[in-house]
């Protein structure tokens, strides 16, 4: 099936960069000596050679996230990925330097090479996939394929299908017992009603037959499943709930039953947790430690100057899986009787002149590093609100309470993304519950640290949303 051809085809591209890579690193020593005063002699070679493997080896998982998609790569996602792989073989070649204390290679050498390397691999990856492509999947090897349903699922299906003629696959035509009108798009030419399966199958080879939707009468299906069969014909049934829910499943296999999900979930892997977990710790604990403190005295004293009262703000915040938590802020609002359910406006009365400052450079968040060390938040995650704004806010986005499937963060995807302050009207709800949902099912350690970096640039120019 495709998805086979697929996967064939990035670990062979895979295999074809990794012998690249490594071949290009022996060949490099002969070469440079040549152009610069780099002496090269006395260095073994063999354990860097090992590195080079070991690295494309475990960047090969990078082909494999492009794979639907690695045929038609432009020079820039190209170059992006190459720099991604480089980075792996980088990291396993300076991790044996520092393991081996190795002073004899010159780091003009290495530091070179990978620079090459990337121009090489981007390269590779904007041109040699298409021509693996054409070599693997020649004219002998074409998936004549036969779709078989309604015009209107089978357009659903056009840009998957253009995208796959690099692996074989080839449209013979549509079965369908409404005959497309000239409004819809013939992606596949009308061959006649479902009847007609078993002649078509016949007289045109084909080599799959895809039924674009499932059919409640399973003595049709089984009939279809039996007359592919005697052809030596694949059957695939195109999964269309989807379309009919308007959103996205995502297919689940566990214990020999399959399941429909509405998410990935990557943070439930215990390991993606200790690791997310360990970055909350290494940024937290020392700011906890040597930063939260001085700052404490500084905000106390100009407290004490222009608003006296407590030094910390304490309310109960909406944490994981619908739970409650005491999120901690330094005070920027007057101490005096308000409404704490209102939320924070563009020049509010209630926020008195340092506490302007605090909000606007986000330090008033400081003290949630210590929610953090706790437990009940993490660095990165959807901002937790108010219980009574989640109650509303759950009534205005559906998907509201998805959020809550991972711990809440003092920073979050729709922070960086613009999305902070205020919410003042239902597009702006969406637009922060569609980033934060993404950040949900698309977690990984990469993205938490660039958002970490970003909400770092965000407190050295805080953006317009900032008050």
């Amino acid at each position: 099936m495709i998805v086979y051809r697929q996967r064939g085809l990035a670990n062979v591209y895979g295999f074809v960069s990794t012998v690249v890579a490594v071949g290009f690193l022996p060949l490099y020593r002969e070469i440079l000596p040549s152009l610069t005063y780099v002496t090269l002699d006395q260095v073994d070679l063999l354990p860097y050679v090992v590195a080079v493997f070991l690295g494309m080896v475990a960047s090969v998982g990078l082909l494999h996230d492009r794979a639907s998609n690695l045929h038609r790569i432009e020079y820039w996602g190209a170059f992006v990925l190459a720099l991604r792989q480089v980075m792996v073989v980088g990291a396993f070649i300076f991790a044996f330097m520092f393991i081996t204390k190795d002073q004899g290679v010159s780091r003009v050498f290495l530091g070179s090479y990978l620079m090459i390397l990337t121009g090489v691999l981007t390269m590779m990856h904007a041109r040699m996939p298409r021509m693996l492509a054409d070599f693997l999947f020649p004219d002998s090897a074409q998936m004549p394929t036969l779709f078989v349903g309604r015009t209107g699922n089978l357009e659903a299906l056009d840009a998957w299908i253009t995208n796959r003629g690099h692996l074989g696959m080839t449209p013979v035509g549509l079965l369908s017992d409404t005959p497309p009108t000239r409004a819809e798009k013939a992606v596949a030419p009308y061959l006649g009603k479902v009847d007609q399966l078993e002649k078509v199958l016949h007289e045109r080879r084909v080599g799959q037959v895809i039924l674009l939707e499932w059919i409640d009468d399973t003595e049709v299906v089984e009939k279809m499943i039996g007359l592919c069969e005697s052809e030596g014909c694949r059957f695939l049934i195109h999964n269309n709930y989807g379309a009919k829910f308007a959103r996205t499943f995502i297919p689940l296999e566990e214990g020999g039953h399959h399941f429909l999900a509405l998410q990935h979930e990557p943070l439930e892997d215990p390991i993606n947790r200790s690791l997310k977990r360990l970055l909350d710790i290494a940024i937290s604990l020392p700011i906890v430690l040597f930063v939260v403190p001085p700052l404490c005295v500084w905000v106390w004293l100009m407290q004490k100057r222009q608003a006296p009262g407590p030094l910390f703000f304490v309310n109960p915040r909406g944490g994981q899986n619908r739970t409650h938590f005491n999120m901690l802020k330094f005070r920027s609002m007057y101490a005096i009787d308000h409404d704490i359910n209102k939320q924070a406006t563009m020049g509010d009365s209630r926020i008195y002149p340092f506490g302007a400052f605090l909000r606007k450079s986000s330090l008033d968040e400081f003290p949630q590093f210590i929610n953090v060390l706790v437990g009940n938040m993490s660095i990165v995650g959807p901002r937790p609100h108010l219980p009574k704004h989640d109650d509303e806010f759950s009534q205005i986005a559906r998907s509201y309470r998805i959020r809550s499937l991972v711990k809440p963060g003092i920073t979050g995807l729709a922070q960086v993304r613009g999305y902070r302050g205020e919410i003042t009207d239902p597009e702006k709800l969406h637009r922060r519950v569609y980033w934060d949902l993404y950040y949900v099912t698309n977690w990984s350690l990469a993205l938490d640290l660039r958002i970490v970096f970003l909400t770092a640039w965000h407190v050295v120019r805080p953006p317009k949303t900032a008050y």
